[in-house]
């Protein structure tokens, strides 16, 4: 099997980013979405995460999507400015094939590129079905910060969220860039 490319994201990707991100509302805890949203919707998210500055990328293999990932804004102040959020979504049938730390590892780069010092990731249900999420996170050298419990309810019970965090490029050691 061939290790999959990673590349930014394409308008042509939304199809099936619009896909993998629909059965990880419907069936999983890491969106707490309750209802997909559409490709027009997927579309739309995609455009304001380019125009923002952050990188968007998918982990494609023999013209197949596997996975995406992208960086976002972590609050809108201007202090949090130095600081994104992550999103890792895989499509089912790649789970557990380590495509979620190919687009870990190139997303984490893409943000050092960019300026960015620190990576939040905001896991739903850490302590549950979304453990695999905790893992990956674990293996990059994200390090636990804190766990909201019960703060969201899907699929007929609460769900806990995790928040990690690791370091990239000078982190806290310089101001950022104005």
């Amino acid at each position: 099997m061939t290790t999959p490319a990673i590349r930014p994201g394409l308008p042509a990707d939304i199809p099936a980013i619009a896909a993998i991100y629909a059965d990880a509302v419907l069936h999983g805890t890491a969106s707490w979405e309750l209802e997909p949203p559409g490709e027009v919707e997927m579309q739309q998210r995609y455009e304001a995460i380019l125009a923002g500055g952050y990188p968007y990328l998918v982990a494609e293999r023999d013209g197949e999507l596997l996975g995406y990932a992208y960086a976002g804004a972590y609050r809108p102040r201007p202090a949090y400015r130095a600081t994104v959020e992550n999103s890792i979504y895989i499509a089912p049938a790649a789970q557990g094939l380590g495509i979620g730390g190919l687009l870990l590892d190139a997303l984490m780069q893409a943000c050092t590129e960019r300026g960015f010092r620190q990576m939040i990731a905001v896991i739903g249900d850490g302590t549950g079905a979304s453990v695999g999420s905790r893992r990956l996170h674990e293996r990059a050298g994200f390090r636990l910060i804190g766990v909201a419990e019960k703060v969201g309810f899907k699929h007929g019970r609460w769900l806990d969220q995790m928040l990690m965090q690791k370091e990239l490029g000078e982190g806290g050691s310089t101001p950022p860039a104005p």
